[in-house]
């Protein structure tokens, strides 16, 4: 499943393709992706103008002129492509299991969006874990896709101070409490295992363990940090690309190049000093790599 990086490089390249465009019609293909689209989404759509789009944790929102905004979540195999009026041109992609094909024929093109212009996006999805849905502008924080989720790791509101807050007395390993959607927004599995290899934290110690009662292992610090540099790193290498990511210009992202510890199990810490060998442990179902000589 996409991440943060992946997601904001969507979210960028479809900008200049769409921001400016008046939506002409919506054509469904099913009822459904991973839940059924809401009532009348596609009269709801037709006629608006996209006025600017934007991201929230790992949802691409596309804020209409209409007073509602469309809300995408790619899930494991979502695909937007943009072709121009003739569709000859592809304008933009992200895919991860099929290539770029004719408009609106492959088997898993479920959403057809037409553009005054006659150019069209569309949403192809293989295995349909992405989503559609549509909420008031006004009230988008409070849709029941968005509530409650944590602050952006690339905003101010994540800091030292912050995480103090959210840690203090928790007894959850650090690397689930940061992938804890409530705390912080978007991280995913990938970048932690990276931040808290940076940062020199072991995945499996207790979050709380960082926070004391007038102080806090300095650690912390360097964490915050090294999750925004991370996460900088990666989108403008285009994300990462374990299996078939590709960005919205059909290249494949490349910060998997740079890991230093993920999928690196059994290989030498690249950290300068060290004489450690990355082990992976299961957490909650999940993979995590780190060095256990320099992450304590």
């Amino acid at each position: 499943m996409p991440e943060l990086p992946e997601v904001e490089t969507v979210k960028r390249a479809l900008e200049p393709v769409l921001l400016g465009r008046r939506i002409k019609s919506v054509t469904l293909r099913r009822d459904n992706l991973r839940f059924p689209f809401p009532a009348g989404f596609a009269m709801q759509l037709a006629a608006a103008r996209i006025d600017a789009i934007a991201r929230r944790a790992k949802y691409i929102l596309v804020h209409l002129d209409n007073g509602l905004t469309l809300i995408a979540h790619l899930g494991m195999t979502g695909r937007f492509t943009a072709f121009n009026a003739k569709g000859s041109t592809n304008l933009g992609e992200f895919y991860f299991e099929t290539g770029a094909g004719e408009m609106a024929d492959g088997p898993h093109d479920h959403v057809i969006f037409v553009f005054d212009d006659e150019s069209r996006l569309i949403y192809s999805d293989p295995r349909r874990f992405g989503l559609m849905d549509l909420a008031e502008t006004g009230n988008l924080e409070q849709h029941k896709r968005l509530k409650g989720i944590g602050v952006e790791p690339l905003g101010n509101e994540l800091s030292t101070q912050y995480l103090i807050e959210k840690f203090r007395g928790k007894s959850a390993p650090l690397k689930a409490a940061l992938l804890d959607q409530r705390i912080i927004a978007g991280l995913g599995n990938i970048y932690v295992c990276e931040a808290l290899h940076r940062a020199g934290l072991k995945p499996q110690r207790k979050a709380g363990s960082l926070v004391k009662v007038k102080s806090h292992d300095p650690r912390l610090d360097d964490l915050v940090r090294h999750i925004r540099d991370i996460l900088n790193e990666a989108i403008i290498a285009g994300g990462s690309t374990l299996q078939d990511f590709a960005s919205t210009s059909g290249e494949q992202g490349s910060y998997q190049q740079r890991f230093a510890v993920y999928d690196r199990e059994g290989e030498p810490c690249l950290k300068a000093g060290c004489t450690g060998t990355i082990k992976r442990v299961v957490q909650s179902g999940r993979s995590s790599f780190y060095c256990p000589v320099c992450q304590k």
